[in-house]
């Protein structure tokens, strides 16, 4: 029993799980490791085709036996090529699922953290602050309009009486421009006499005259 409990624990521990992130890394390693040997495989067709054009006709048999071997090497070649896509499908897909992983990972932890926050608020107790902000504003308006109220002297004027007396000025305002309409005056008399007009004009006519005469006369 103690055997096969072992067996089975062994067994156990050696079906576990991996972590993504060491499942990638070992992808990773096996694609390092493949590549080299894509280069090894690389150096040996090219060695067995200069080793076959080196034979050519001389040794047909050594020729061949090159020729052989670097179809090999090419088909091995081809097999790497092909695990190497698969693996690196493979390792693609476990760096998105990793990647999905973390992101939901980090979405749930928020989803935790809004959890938390709204646990310690109820939705009764907001509305009920927010009652007693309103009612605070409002009393707070009623202070205001208290405030500017006018107290004392000024609420002991009537306004219509003083509008009333404004209206009682501007009528005899009013009498008064109309009393002093009357007929328009005419100007006055100047008492100074008005200078008679000199004829300027006819003594020059008579001193042109007398000059014409002169001429004549000589």
């Amino acid at each position: 029993m103690n055997f096969i409990g072992k067996l089975i624990g062994a067994m156990g521990k050696a079906e576990s799980s991996p972590s993504p992130q060491e499942a990638i890394q070992r992808l990773r390693e096996s694609e390092e490791l493949l590549c080299k040997k894509q280069l090894f495989l690389e150096e040996k067709i090219t060695l067995e085709l200069e080793t076959a054009r080196r034979h050519g006709t001389k040794n047909k048999r050594a020729a061949l036996l090159a020729l052989k071997r670097k179809k090999r090497f090419e088909k091995h070649l081809a097999q790497i090529d092909g695990t190497l896509s698969t693996i690196e499908f493979q390792r693609e897909s476990l760096e998105n699922a990793s990647t999905n992983t973390e992101v939901l990972r980090s979405m749930g932890f928020a989803a935790k953290a809004l959890e938390k926050v709204h646990k310690d608020m109820d939705i009764n107790k907001v509305d009920d602050l927010m009652a007693d902000i309103e009612e605070q504003q409002d009393l707070a308006q009623e202070i205001s309009d208290a405030i500017s109220r006018p107290v004392g002297f000024a609420q002991e004027i009537d306004e219509d009486e003083l509008l009333a007396e404004l209206e009682e000025m501007e009528q005899e305002e009013l009498d008064k421009e109309l009393l002093t309409v009357g007929e328009p005056e005419l100007p006055s008399v100047p008492s100074s006499t008005i200078p008679a007009v000199q004829p300027a004009k006819q003594e020059n006519e008579d001193e042109e005259d007398m000059r014409m005469l002169g001429l004549w006369a000589s």
